[in-house]
């Protein structure tokens, strides 16, 4: 089953010269991500009737061209290629000429939301959503494991906020970018777009965690790894690519 949804680009959606940003591409895909999962009565309402919650782990997005300001975006997303443990949901988003705007695919588990606990996939969840066999990225891995540089050239801390906090008690996704575009050399983050861009998620951060963000450059890609204030425990690491 694809599901569909437009959503029109506002004035918080956008950033320089008027053009939509990766957060909220982000934004969109997890917005129709949940509509898809409400419609077939399995989205964030029905947590306390499933008592299942999806938790993401991986994003893979390339960007072919950015809609300005009040432009509307056409959505698809459709799940896919299920395993026992994990599933992976594409997307494809389209501008008002219906030309391609972006394409993206996504790693989600399954958590009991009482224990926060991994839960297997059975049929008879897979098939409310109607799984197709249609993947964006046609003739490339399917995601890649980020690995982390060995070297650094700045480092940055934060502390969450209740801002930043989500339905899971963690901090939600996009912020992740956020802190990744707050290290960024001004260089760097001045000049590009960052039209290749992945992020693999790896352990929760909770409200008033200090989490470190380290900036590395290797060949044409910008790593910002994600760890907790002590180094034991790696949160994210998030690749940019122009």
């Amino acid at each position: 089953m694809i599901y569909k949804h437009d959503f029109e680009v506002s004035f918080r959606d956008i950033g320089k010269s008027n053009f939509v940003t990766n957060k909220a591409l982000l934004s969109f895909m997890e917005d129709i991500a949940g509509m898809h999962s409400n419609s077939v009565n399995f989205g964030l309402n029905d947590i306390k009737k499933t008592n299942y919650t999806w938790v993401l782990l991986n994003w893979k997005v390339r960007v072919f061209k950015r809609p300005l300001y009040a432009s509307t975006i056409h959505v698809e997303t459709w799940g896919r290629n299920a395993t026992k443990l994990y599933t992976f949901r594409d997307f494809k988003m389209y501008d008002d000429n219906n030309e391609l705007v972006a394409i993206a695919t996504s790693k989600w588990v399954l958590l009991n939301a009482s224990t926060m606990s991994l839960e297997k996939l059975k049929p008879e969840i897979l098939e409310k959503y109607g799984m197709e066999d249609i993947k964006v990225f046609e003739n490339e891995p399917e995601i890649d494991k980020l690995s982390i540089p060995q070297n650094y050239e700045n480092v940055h801390c934060y502390t969450v906020q209740r801002r930043d906090i989500d339905i899971n008690n963690h901090m939600h996704n996009s912020i992740f970018l956020d802190l990744a575009y707050e290290i960024l050399p001004d260089d760097v983050y001045d000049n590009c777009s960052f039209n290749n861009f992945e992020i693999m998620y790896k352990k929760e951060v909770k409200l008033g965690n200090i989490v470190k963000c380290f900036y590395s450059k290797v060949d044409d890609y910008h790593y910002i790894t994600i760890k907790s204030e002590d180094e034991k425990f790696l949160h994210a690491i998030i690749k940019l690519q122009k």
